[in-house]
């Protein structure tokens, strides 16, 4: 079975946190957060789910940088972009067809789209 890193991009000018999302309809709101439950739970069923986790915005990054000797620690994200890495699911599926059916489900459920990436595997000997 190969890993894949699923990942939900937020807009960096709006920046939506879970505080701000309070501000959306509450019936559309619940009406995502059900189905994003019942898209974890199907996951978690399937044995699919390894891990799955939402990210605070690139405003609260810190990067480190201590290839010079001397540890630099900057209140910035290390790339500045129009959109960013909000959420995540790492899953395990047997191919990347297998991978694309979960982020399509995944896609439906957030109302947004999602990038899908395998995890690099060791080269075997």
């Amino acid at each position: 079975m190969t890993r894949y890193f699923l990942t939900l991009p937020h807009d960096s000018a709006t920046e939506p946190t879970m505080a701000s999302m309070q501000e959306f309809d509450p019936a559309e709101l619940a009406a995502v957060m059900a189905a994003v439950d019942e898209f974890n739970t199907a996951l978690k069923d399937s044995g699919s789910l390894i891990y799955a986790g939402g990210l605070n915005p690139p405003s609260t990054a810190k990067t480190v940088d201590a290839t010079a000797g001397e540890t630099r620690v900057l209140d910035e994200p290390f790339v500045e972009a129009e959109s960013y890495v909000g959420g995540f699911w790492l899953i395990e599926a047997a191919d990347d067809d297998a991978a694309v059916e979960w982020a399509a489900k995944a896609s439906s459920a957030v109302q947004s789209r999602i990038e899908v990436r395998a995890l690099q595997e060791v080269p075997e000997n």
